[in-house]
């Protein structure tokens, strides 16, 4: 694989544990971001249906998608789309907002399955334990802006910023959707998918001033949205509202 497309190779023992380590993580208490202005915490997953480290990853996001203090978002990467199965979910939207994380970070290539948490933390996707320790540790700062729904759109409060930040809509698709995989590294297996991020619309920037965005289009059927107020470009998540 070249060092775009390179994946993070499932551990040894890891799938023996599975079961187990889903548990936990989806039985962990929640945090204080739950029902703290600041919302829940953000839990980026960059996969491919083409990736065959990919599927733990997919069910560990499965098993965290219903937590109130977490908001658990499946983002397809077009990376290996030219490797024997087109991802039915990627866009490249999705693979420039991975690449966003991995220059802000210093990173010279990115890989899958990579889990982002609140914009900063980077865990193995498919490593259970890592990604409950990630959630666990994840903290923000007492100044997040509050985030309110209205008429038109959404109003992000007063709050500090360091540099502008930019406001995302995220429309995400709750639901199961079991995918048929028919080449590939994962051909013949169907798997299971959920919180799958149909579109990431950055609709405006917010400088700290209590600022209200409007929200032309309604999501499509079955669809959730989503706010986050992330700082700079691939930075923190600064705060983040279900709408």
């Amino acid at each position: 694989m070249t060092g775009v497309s390179a994946r993070i190779v499932l551990g040894a023992g890891l799938a023996s544990g599975l079961a187990a380590t889903l548990a936990m993580v989806s039985l962990l208490p929640a945090t204080a971001n739950a029902a703290g202005a600041a919302g829940p915490t953000v839990v980026e997953l960059f996969e491919s249906q083409g990736c065959s480290s990919c599927p733990p990853a997919n069910a560990n996001l499965n098993a965290i998608a219903d937590r109130p203090d977490v908001l658990a978002l499946n983002f397809a990467v077009t990376y290996w789309d030219n490797l024997g199965w087109k991802d039915t979910f990627a866009q490249p939207t999705f693979t420039a907002r991975q690449w966003d994380y991995a220059h802000a970070a210093g990173r010279g290539q990115v890989a899958t399955p990579q889990v982002i948490i609140d914009g900063h933390d980077t865990v193995v996707g498919n490593d259970a334990h890592q990604l409950a320790a990630a959630i666990r540790a994840s903290h923000r700062a007492a100044s997040a802006p509050a985030i309110v729904r209205n008429a038109g759109g959404v109003t992000v409060a007063e709050g500090s910023v360091a540099t502008p930040a930019t406001v995302w809509l995220v429309r995400y698709d709750p639901r199961t959707q079991l995918v048929p995989i028919r080449a590939g590294e994962n051909g013949g297996r169907t798997l299971p998918h959920r919180n799958v991020v149909r579109s990431l619309v950055a609709i405006g920037t917010w400088t700290g001033r209590a600022q209200s965005y409007r929200i032309a289009q309604p999501a499509g059927p079955g669809l959730r949205e989503a706010i986050l107020v992330q700082a700079g470009k691939g930075g923190r998540i600064l705060a983040a509202q279900r709408l």
